[in-house]
């Protein structure tokens, strides 16, 4: 009783001083913690990144555009413009464009997955002065990852000839075994994002967006929803993530299978890849990339592998096996060219969709597997150092001349 007099005392007064109450418990759902992936932000080497960079100034800039929102309306359209215009910071900085913001080299990724961690942390823990439901803060959420990735803003210019090439990277991941990790397919993504590469039959234009390493992301069908809107418009397609050391990939079959090891929160998930209609799902796809002649070409100072392996449960088997060449008939798949983590799983929904789609037979699309970008000898606690930058350069340079040689070999066989 004394609580609803005290309660009852402080709107009568809000009454007669026009002052704003904050909505109840009822009236509005209470922040959630953050993330595991968001908590590892407070660590030194982040906080340094972001520091090197000058993305130290990008969450409390959300955090500022927030406190002024009055609604949700108000609170949507402000994450929708921060979240794209990270991406194009980012972006910006990865080609040259604009200040660099501090030592950092341009072409690093990290910059972008700290700092929309910390956006989506100021986000997750926004206390308005409105009535916010959980299912409201989680269309807030999602609207800043996939404006944030790049996914909104994939878009094709016009133009008879000019050919049009779809690419996909990944945020940095296994931070818990080492924090300074950057993804090379990140890197390339921000790196190639609307660049045009010239080829034998003419231009052609590279869009990209990148994907978080979560397994409840791809089971809510981020790829597919990213994707769908444009395969049946682009002339070539490919995944792109960090493989072996010292070696790409170009991965022949990815499996319909979840090998259980953890994410970025993690959580691992040991199952059959989640898709819709799941009746007619296959336990294989293939890629339409043109393995051999990626293969073939001079593309850069890591080799380049056609890799056929896979690990399958023969039909009529009960155990594991290995199979170099791929899969067999009627086998059930346990891990694809690329393994049983999310660069296979991106792999087979990508090449998924592009077969519902009908576009097998006429699209060419698959995975590539960066090597793994590795520090300098001896360093164990820098962010960076000349040889990590190289060896990131010459992987966006390799990935980009691969894009080339793909898309003149698959003019050439249309």
């Amino acid at each position: 009783m004394n609580s609803i007099r005290v309660r009852l005392g402080v709107l009568g007064l809000a009454l007669l001083t026009g002052l704003t109450v904050p909505p109840s418990a009822s009236a509005a759902e209470a922040a959630p913690a953050p993330t595991v992936e968001e908590q590892r932000l407070d660590r030194a080497a982040p906080q340094e990144i972001l520091r090197l960079s000058g993305f130290d100034a990008v969450a409390p800039r959300l955090a500022r555009a927030l406190e002024t929102a009055r609604s949700y309306g108000q609170a949507r359209r402000a994450v929708s413009r921060e979240g794209a215009q990270l991406w194009r910071r980012a972006v910006d900085r990865a080609q040259g464009r604009g200040p660099a913001g501090g030592d950092l080299s341009r072409d690093d990724d990290r910059p972008l997955y700290w700092a929309r961690l910390g956006m989506t942390r100021e986000l997750r823990t926004w206390q308005p002065e409105f009535a916010l439901t959980d299912a409201q803060r989680t269309a807030l959420l999602d609207e800043l990852e996939r404006t944030s990735r790049g996914q909104t803003a994939i878009a094709f210019p016009h133009g008879k000839g000019l050919k049009r090439i779809l690419l996909t990277g990944f945020d940095p991941f296994t931070l818990d075994r080492d924090i300074r990790i950057s993804n090379p397919s990140g890197a390339t993504a921000l790196a190639l994002d609307g660049t045009v590469v010239e080829t034998a039959d003419g231009p052609a234009r590279i869009e990209t967006a990148v994907f978080p390493v979560r397994w409840r992301d791809f089971t809510d069908s981020t790829v597919e929803r990213a994707l769908r809107p444009h395969l049946g418009k682009v002339d070539l397609f490919t995944t792109v993530s960090q493989g072996r050391v010292g070696r790409f990939d170009i991965e022949r079959t990815n499996g319909a299978w979840r090998g259980g090891f953890g994410d970025n929160e993690n959580v691992g998930r040991t199952e059959t890849v989640p898709v819709t209609n799941p009746a007619s799902q296959p336990q294989w796809t293939t890629t339409t990339l043109p393995y051999a002649a990626i293969v073939a070409a001079p593309t850069g100072r890591f080799p380049v592998y056609d890799n056929t392996s896979v690990t399958e449960i023969p039909a009529g088997g009960t155990q594991p096996v290995v199979r170099p060449e791929g899969p067999t008939p009627g086998s059930t798949a346990r891990a694809g060219g690329g393994g049983d983590y999310l660069s296979n799983e991106i792999a087979y929904r990508a090449t998924l969709l592009r077969d519902r789609l009908g576009l097998h037979d006429v699209l060419p699309g698959g995975h590539v597997h960066t090597p793994v970008l590795q520090f300098g000898a001896g360093n164990t606690t820098e962010v960076t150092d000349p040889e990590f930058v190289r060896n990131r350069l010459d992987i966006i340079t390799q990935v980009r001349t691969i894009l080339k040689v793909a898309t003149e070999a698959a003019n050439a066989a249309s």
